[in-house]
């Protein structure tokens, strides 16, 4: 299961429509590494500008990597995490996230980084396993 899911929020889904902040509340608590990391990569690329910031160590274990690639993999998860952090999201392998800004500044550096160019490059044999 990638979310921990509460029978409140659970009922809410099953009535209609879904409060977008506790949905992500739902995220932060079921996937704090992914959380943790994005939100870290969000705050670097405030504080330090540039075209994006992005993670380049492997997550720590498998609990770490399995959040990071659930967190990513789902469209409604994905999407709650830019919207609440104001950001976009690319990811690469099994640990490489990026956080671009909203507006069309790195438009070049996020088509760079997410092209089929970008993801060869990003190859290493000891990520094959990953």
């Amino acid at each position: 299961m990638s979310l921990d899911v509460s029978p409140a929020l659970l009922e809410q889904a099953e009535r209609g429509e879904v409060d977008e902040a506790a949905f992500v509340d739902c995220v932060r608590t079921s996937l704090p590494y992914a959380w943790e990391l994005i939100g870290s990569l969000t705050a670097r690329l405030r504080v330090d500008g540039g075209d994006f910031a992005d993670n380049l160590t492997p997550p720590p274990d498998e609990q770490a990597r399995g959040q990071l690639l659930r967190a990513l993999a789902s469209d409604a998860i994905r999407g709650a995490l830019e919207r609440h952090f104001g950001v976009r999201l690319a990811f690469q392998n099994c640990h490489r996230v990026a956080v671009f800004p909203l507006d069309a500044s790195a438009d070049e550096r996020l088509t760079r980084f997410t092209s089929i160019r970008g993801q060869l490059l990003n190859q290493s044999p000891e990520l094959r396993d990953c």
